[in-house]
């Protein structure tokens, strides 16, 4: 697929990447723009539901999203185009929606806590992925690049880690916010097309009559 096909998604990786390797050298833009519930609340930062999903930790953060937004992000836009669901605004909302839905547990969570901080935009991605994943239940997805299931399963098993690691609270890694970007992803998506293309369930739903556990 080309620029031309699908702009925003390759607009968007590269913002991201721009503005991480900026983050990675300069601590003074990161404390300005990392999401800061404690300072969002307090100071009406609100703009860091925005800035800190174009931060990223490291390298290997930064290339794991962009390759996933890559891969699922030039689908769902040329799909957002192709079947009249709102072309790259519908898109642009999904992606923007992800990243502030996907913050609002974590806000609530820790906006009277000063040492709690996060980045990444984890919460866009996976808003991206889901919405992917309503139109193609049954595509293949390989997990660490071996092990090949149907889309379906990766959203169920997906879905039950993020809830048994948020519970757990062991790592670093904010697992609210990959499962609320995921869950909006797929009820943006359900309910652009009842809006817009309602006609485009028939399609979903016959889509589904077709499982295939390990993808197609």
């Amino acid at each position: 697929m080309s620029f031309s096909q699908s702009p925003l998604t390759f607009i968007l990786i590269a913002l991201n990447v721009i503005y991480s390797i900026i983050g990675f050298s300069n601590s003074t833009l990161v404390n300005k723009t990392i999401m800061w519930p404690y300072g969002v609340k307090r100071q009406q930062q609100y703009y860091r539901f925005i800035t800190s999903g174009f931060l990223h930790a490291d390298w290997m953060h930064l290339f794991f999203n962009m390759f996933t937004l890559y891969f699922f992000g030039r689908n769902i836009e040329i799909i957002f185009k192709n079947y009249g669901l709102g072309g790259y605004a519908a898109y642009l909302a999904l992606y923007i929606g992800g990243l502030v839905i996907s913050d609002l547990p974590s806000y609530f969570k820790h906006r009277d806590d000063p040492n709690y901080r996060s980045l990444g935009a984890s919460g866009a991605v996976s808003a991206v992925v889901f919405a992917t994943i309503v139109f193609s239940p049954w595509s293949s997805i390989y997990l660490y690049g071996a092990f090949k299931i149907s889309a379906a399963l990766y959203a169920i098993l997906f879905i039950v880690y993020c809830v048994y690691m948020g519970k757990q609270n062991r790592d670093n890694i904010n697992h609210d916010a990959h499962l609320w970007g995921a869950l909006f992803g797929m009820i943006f998506t359900l309910c652009l097309i009842s809006v817009m293309q309602p006609s485009l369930f028939g399609q979903v739903l016959e889509e589904l009559k077709k499982p295939s556990l390990f993808g197609r």
